[in-house]
């Protein structure tokens, strides 16, 4: 049985846990909130350059053009958006989980975050590149590694280009996710309710392209193409947060819940060692009677 002192020991380490993990989740909210207000700020911008994609679309040849073109040789690129840290809950094991269910000898990756990175090294499947990528990546950030998965698009190298992420869907759950982003395909990027979708909105657009539509094409597609990799950033950084928060807050609760037991515990063996007591001095001038 421990003594008192274990005990103690033990409750002052488990409370300095619970102090340790509360700020984690306290730090863990303030980001996620940022992540989510980042994410947000960029969808009036989205929603416009998909209207405009949508005038496009009816005023030039896009099938002729090498971001829309659908090639049937060559692998499949992912993009593997894991974190660099863990104590984010089943995040990165949900995450790696539905990575492993694909197709190795058709697929290579490319990945940001150091548990994914360690993971495709383990099964040793072809990975391109890697980057390392802040905890709030900017724009530019995000651009060197979809200007990667871009070239090699174009290069012919690839015939697709995907993104795997833990997707935010809530607080409490964050689905891995995969979408394609090349070629680019409606259905598969901008969702079959975007207005890239809807007839109705493209009857109504009248914009006027300078010099022509074509160039403005050419121009647009690639920065869209950044962008909506920037924008699967984001939103994996706020599962990320989110699934952080989540787990600081459940070990902050179990360690409370630790420090009652252990305190329960601590005082019964206390309770027991002066009824003991007692009983000795009882016994004691019970003898010397």
């Amino acid at each position: 049985m421990a003594s008192t002192r274990d005990i103690r020991r033990r409750i002052k380490s488990v409370k300095n846990t619970a102090q340790i993990t509360k700020a984690m989740q306290m730090v863990a909210a303030s980001k996620m909130r940022k992540a989510q207000q980042a994410v947000l700020a960029g969808v009036p911008y989205a929603e416009l350059m998909n209207k405009m994609l949508v005038s496009l679309r009816g005023r030039v040849e896009t099938d002729i053009h090498p971001l829309l073109l659908e090639r049937e040789e060559g692998p499949e690129l992912v993009l593997l958006l894991s974190t660099d840290k863990g104590l984010c809950g089943a995040l990165n094991t949900n995450l790696l989980r539905e990575a492993s269910h694909l197709d190795s000898s058709k697929t290579v990756f490319v990945s940001t975050g150091r548990k994914g990175t360690q993971f495709l090294a383990r099964m040793k499947w072809k990975m391109l590149a890697d980057f390392d990528l802040p905890d709030s990546p900017s724009f530019l950030n995000a651009k060197v590694v979809s200007g990667f998965c871009m070239d090699q698009y174009l290069s012919g190298a690839v015939s697709k280009v995907s993104v795997l992420y833990p997707k935010f869907v809530s607080t409490l759950v964050q689905a891995p996710t995969k979408v394609q982003i090349l070629p680019i395909s409606p259905a598969s990027v901008l969702g079959d309710d975007s207005a890239f979708s809807s007839e109705e909105s493209e009857a109504n657009l009248e914009y006027i392209f300078e010099p022509d539509a074509q160039e403005v094409l050419d121009s647009v597609l690639p920065y869209y193409v950044h962008f909506q990799i920037y924008q699967l950033v984001l939103n994996a950084r706020a599962s990320e947060q989110s699934s952080r928060m989540v787990a600081m807050k459940n070990a902050t609760d179990n360690a409370k819940s630790l420090v009652k037991d252990l305190t329960l515990e601590y005082n019964k063996i206390r309770q027991a060692g002066i009824t003991s007591e007692l009983l000795e001095i009882t016994t004691a001038q019970m003898a010397l009677q």
